[in-house]
């Protein structure tokens, strides 16, 4: 790639805009006047529930979120019941909730070729039920490549920009996401290469709290990221022990409750324009016992303390 590619790529060079559709743009669900951020919840919060996918749009609505994040298996268990998209569409858009994103594992990024279409044909499929529900993007994590390391991180762009195309094409971006357990993409230096080596103005990148820790990137690099790379950030918290080798998934904690330096880090997401969503991602055993309207109140609430905190330094 020649320099003024990648740069355009990462949004560090004029002239990188994209079309609206693909752009960042405010949520119509917004509840109350935050120029910097959206508040967001992903379905995995209450996922011990077991609630389902209408009750957990629902429960989101009524906590006072302006969006959610949802999964494509809560979508496939919802039409296997015999349940229409264009009914859940406008409950949806009744209840006045965005579709902000939605959790794939499409193998976009396996070595084995005949997987990798099959894949894109999967990708292809799960942006086609998002679309009809008004979401704009999809996770793009290293699903099926998490055992075996891929060095070569070119290679990987090509095949991350193979899924962007078909994203493009179906209005639906993939989400290049940090999977701080991975082999692979699993610190924000990885995945900024292969956002780089992509070459494609509508790559975006999808960080986490906790998987930043876990793959012991730092935070620092999220300073690099020009405002419309990063659109949407799993906001979380984790204690001070076990440490990134031993954390796990479970260990998550509400935002504000542990030790990852929140207001560095929304003071870095926060570029003004429009907001970049913060979903709460959290997948704690003792959460998933509460009651799940609860939970969810609980989780606004500590997003916007954790928020409030750090506005100071904006």
């Amino acid at each position: 790639m020649k320099r003024r590619e990648v740069l355009a790529v990462m949004g560090l060079a004029p002239g990188c805009a994209i079309s609206a559709p693909l752009s960042r743009g405010k949520s119509p669900a917004r509840k109350e006047s935050d120029p910097g951020f959206s508040y967001c919840l992903n379905t995995s919060t209450i996922m011990g529930q077991e609630v389902g996918l209408e009750k957990e749009i629902e429960i989101a609505a009524e906590a006072g979120y302006d969006g959610i994040e949802i999964w494509i298996r809560s979508i496939d268990a919802f039409l296997e019941k015999g349940g229409k998209l264009s009914e859940l569409r406008k409950r949806i858009d009744d209840l006045g909730i965005q579709v902000e994103n939605a959790i794939g594992f499409a193998p976009w990024i396996v070595a084995d070729e005949a997987t990798r279409a099959g894949a894109l044909v999967q990708a292809r499929r799960e942006m086609d039920l998002l679309a009809q529900l008004g979401c704009r993007r999809i996770a793009a994590p290293a699903a099926g490549a998490t055992e075996e390391a891929y060095p070569d991180l070119d290679l990987i762009g090509e095949r991350f920009r193979a899924l962007v195309e078909v994203g493009v094409e179906m209005g639906v971006i993939p989400q290049l996401e940090v999977w701080g357990f991975s082999a692979n993409l699993k610190n924000l230096a990885q995945v900024l290469y292969v956002a780089a080596a992509a070459a494609h103005p509508a790559t975006r990148i999808l960080p986490d709290a906790y998987h930043l820790y876990k793959g012991q990137s730092g935070f620092d690099g999220l300073k690099l990221l020009a405002p419309e790379v990063v659109e949407i950030f799993h906001i979380n918290d984790y204690p001070p022990e076990p440490g990134p080798e031993l954390i796990g998934d479970k260990d998550r904690i509400m935002p504000g409750e542990g030790v990852a330096p929140l207001d560095q880090i929304l003071t870095d997401l926060n570029r003004g324009a429009a907001p970049t969503v913060l979903s709460l991602e959290l997948f704690n055993r003792d959460y998933w016992k509460e009651d799940a309207l609860t939970i969810a109140k609980r989780g606004l609430s500590q997003m916007k303390a954790a928020t409030a905190s750090a506005s100071s330094t904006f």
